[in-house]
Parts: C-alpha cells; sequence; structure tokens
C-alpha cells in the first residue's frame, strides 16, 4: 500500500488538465480518506471509522460553522443537494460549510458490502458522526436530518450534547418500530435480498416517503423518485440499513426528564406517515427550546416545499444568533440577481452578506 507521500504524488496533476475530474472518478477507492473527487460543487471524502469508510461531502468553506446532514432510507447525501442549491438557501449558505454524511454503502454506485460484514445499529451509525467531527476538525455543528438520518443525529445529540449547537429533524421517529412497521420492514428487507429492487419495493419505498395517493397528487415527484430508486439503490446495502432501522431502540427522552438539550425544529410534512411519529416526539421535547412545524400540502418538506422549509431554518437560525435578518426586499434582490445569474455572468458578489455575529450589523439596520 503506498505511503501518504506516494498517494499525494500519484494524485498530484496539474490543474490546468481538463479531465482531471474524470479521471479520478475511475480510479478505484484503494486508500479511503485520501482520494477526493468533486460533484455537483460538493468535494467527496472517504473517512475512516470503526465500522468501515463513509463517504462525506463536503459544500462550502470549512472554516465557517458547520452543518451536517444526514439522509433518509432509500436515499444518500444527494438528497439534499436541489434544496440546499435553492436560491433563498445560497444567500445563507454564504456563511456556512456544510458536511453531508452518507450511511455505509448507500451512496450512489456503491458496492455490494461482504457478508461478513455486520452493519452498524442506529447507535453504532451515531457513533461515525464523532470521526467524522474529529477528520474535519470540527468541535461543534447544526444537524439537518430527515428520516433515518433524522433518527441517527438525535441519537448523537443525546450522546453528545456539547458538540451539537442545533437540530433541524425532519419526519423524525424518537420510538422503537411498532409491530406493523416491523412486519411491513422486514418483508421488504427479505424482497430485497430476494429479489433486489422490485416494483413492490420501490412502491414501498414511494409510500414511504411521499405517503398514500402520492402519484395523484404529485406525479411527477412519484415517477422521478421511481425512477431514482430502481437505478441508484444497492438492494443489499439498503436491506442492511433497513434492518438497523426497524431494529432501533426508543431514544429514551421525555419532557419532565432527559431530553434534547439543544434547540429543535421538529418538522414534518401534512402527508408524510410519520406524522403521528413527530407529534410523539414533540411530546418528549423541552417546548422552550423545541418547535413543531407542520407544512401543508406536501410529503417530503424539503423535495415539495423548499421556500417554507428555507424561510423555517433561516428564522431558526437566526434565532440562534447564527445570521443577521434578512429583509424581503434583500431577499427579492437576491432571487433577482440570482435569475440574471443563469442568464449571464455577474462580476459581482451577491448583494446580501450574512454575519456570523450579527449584532453590531443589525442595530445599524434598525437605526
Amino acid at each position: 500500500m503506498p505511503t501518504n507521500q506516494e498517494a499525494t504524488a500519484l494524485l498530484s496533476v496539474h490543474p490546468a488538465d481538463s479531465m482531471v475530474d474524470i479521471e479520478l472518478r475511475n480510479i478505484p477507492l484503494l486508500f479511503p480518506g485520501l482520494l477526493q473527487a468533486v460533484d455537483g460543487g460538493c468535494v467527496e471524502t472517504y473517512v475512516h471509522t470503526d465500522r468501515g469508510a463513509i463517504l462525506v461531502a463536503t459544500q462550502g468553506d470549512r472554516h465557517k460553522p458547520a452543518i451536517i446532514t444526514y439522509h433518509d432510507v432509500g436515499l444518500n447525501y444527494k438528497s439534499f443537494n436541489k434544496f440546499f442549491k435553492y436560491v433563498d438557501m445560497q444567500a445563507l449558505m454564504e456563511n456556512f460549510c456544510v458536511f453531508h454524511i452518507t450511511a455505509p454503502g448507500q451512496e450512489e454506485g456503491a458496492a455490494t458490502l461482504p457478508p461478513d460484514y455486520f452493519y452498524p445499529t442506529m447507535e453504532e451509525l451515531a457513533k461515525q458522526i464523532s470521526f467524522v467531527l474529529v477528520h474535519f476538525g470540527i468541535k461543534s455543528f447544526i444537524g439537518f436530518g430527515v428520516g433515518v438520518g433524522a433518527n441517527v443525529l438525535a441519537r448523537f445529540a443525546i450522546t453528545n450534547p456539547d458538540k451539537v449547537d442545533a437540530l433541524m429533524l425532519v419526519n423524525c421517529s424518537s420510538t422503537q418500530a411498532g409491530w406493523l412497521d416491523w412486519v411491513a420492514h422486514k418483508m421488504i428487507s427479505h424482497m430485497l435480498r430476494a429479489r433486489g429492487m422490485a416494483p413492490a419495493v420501490i412502491e414501498y419505498l414511494i409510500c414511504y416517503h411521499l405517503g398514500r395517493g402520492a402519484e395523484e397528487r404529485n406525479l411527477e415527484a412519484t415517477l422521478a423518485y421511481r425512477e431514482q430508486f430502481a437505478r441508484e439503490c444497492n438492494p443489499d446495502n439498503l436491506a442492511l440499513l433497513l434492518q438497523s432501522y426497524i431494529a432501533r431502540s426508543d431514544l429514551g427522552i421525555a419532557r419532565d426528564g432527559g431530553t434534547l438539550r439543544p434547540p429543535v425544529v421538529n418538522l414534518v410534512g401534512a402527508f408524510s406517515p410519520a406524522l403521528n411519529d413527530t407529534v410523539t416526539l414533540n411530546a418528549r421535547l423541552d417546548p422552550t427550546s423545541s418547535t413543531w412545524m407542520k407544512i401543508s400540502d406536501c410529503a417530503m418538506p424539503l423535495e415539495e416545499e423548499p421556500a417554507k422549509v428555507s424561510e423555517a431554518f433561516r428564522l431558526f437560525l437566526q434565532g440562534e444568533g447564527y445570521v443577521a435578518p434578512l429583509s424581503p426586499t434583500k431577499i427579492v434582490a437576491f432571487r433577482r440577481l440570482s435569475d440574471a445569474g443563469r442568464r449571464r455572468a455577474c462580476r459581482h458578489s451577491p448583494v446580501i452578506r450574512i454575519t456570523e455575529n450579527p449584532i453590531s450589523e443589525a442595530c445599524s439596520a434598525a437605526c
């Protein structure tokens, strides 16, 4: 195996070479953590953990405050791409660096995990976040998780409250799997191993994410996700993640006892099958530091209602002192500038600047 110096020499390619990205994508991953590839504005890095290497995609300046995302079942970090590229989020993200974590074996084009590989439990998935923090030198972060990912981030926050500044939990469950869910997940896991991404599996994932009647309510999203699940998911690896999720333990939190210490936005889509789960979670959180929010007319809020979610996230971060308030006129100006940027190149920076310590500027603006 090559040394660090040899590996660096192998990957040192002149930046003017237009084939750099293509060549890097085709190099086998022989030494994770040393090889990086750029994908859609994100830099992909494999981080070593006690349960193998996991893919982490970074977006932004690593010296800025960190946001860590964690995806839901059947998806990977790319499920956040569209939301974080939404025009209102682009204005907000200028002062943050986003670290997208992908669960083991769930990245696009992932090889099937070895037969003797013991997939991490939900607690062990949460512990892997510590390796990511050490690798990138992150002292604390804002968590942003959906479904399975929200459960993982909540578990990490329970055991490491000083490392989590705030949590945005979408469609999150805090309890064990019920009997009906347990049976359904068990059947789907067995089908994944026996028949791969069969039509019944894909329809189950559609119902899990978009709820019942998804095709009548949002045909475009239903068709897109049906195609995505069939194309991108490794069925064996997905079965392992599902198995860990259905075997999850209760978070063990209570409003009048030990609960999540960081501020929490507990968000759900009105048509999401996780609606009742978020109501249960809300009853277990401190009402002085948590907010339950139901987004109407959707099941997957980030994908179907990015404007509402980005506004909720912006107000949440403002309340925690991360960003200065953005006036409606400035937001409209940024949207217009973004639209113009799609039509022609712009040499100037965006008209909005968000600061980490907004107190003085906010006071000046008020005056």
